[in-house]
């Protein structure tokens, strides 16, 4: 890690350019040492709600909450923290009786 000679800013690297660039005041720098940068742009952050093996477990709380699939009263919840951290959770319900699942995002 190396900071802004000029303002003190976290430097970050400009792999087009291979600089080490402030953000904050633009300055440029050229790194100590050679920095390999490489980014598979096909990758995509994938959130897993509840993984395969935990689908049919039955340990999350149930609530009165209506299935809009079939109806049923009932259904599981959990929540997620699929967005910034300074953001509300998303709480999710999957139906007692049918399995359909659907979220909420408060």
């Amino acid at each position: 890690m190396k900071f802004c000679s000029k303002c003190g800013t976290i430097l970050i690297l400009d792999p087009e350019k291979k600089l080490l660039v402030c953000p904050k005041c633009g300055a440029e720098e050229q790194p100590d040492s050679e920095i390999v940068y490489s980014r598979n742009l096909e990758e995509k952050d994938k959130i897993v709600v509840i993984g395969k093996k935990e689908r049919n477990l039955r340990t999350t709380p149930q609530t009165k909450a209506k299935c809009p699939k079939c109806g049923n009263t009932m259904a599981y919840w959990w929540m997620v923290q699929t967005r910034g951290i300074d953001e509300s959770a998303t709480q999710f319900y999957r139906c007692t009786k049918c399995g359909h699942t659907w979220r909420d995002y408060g």
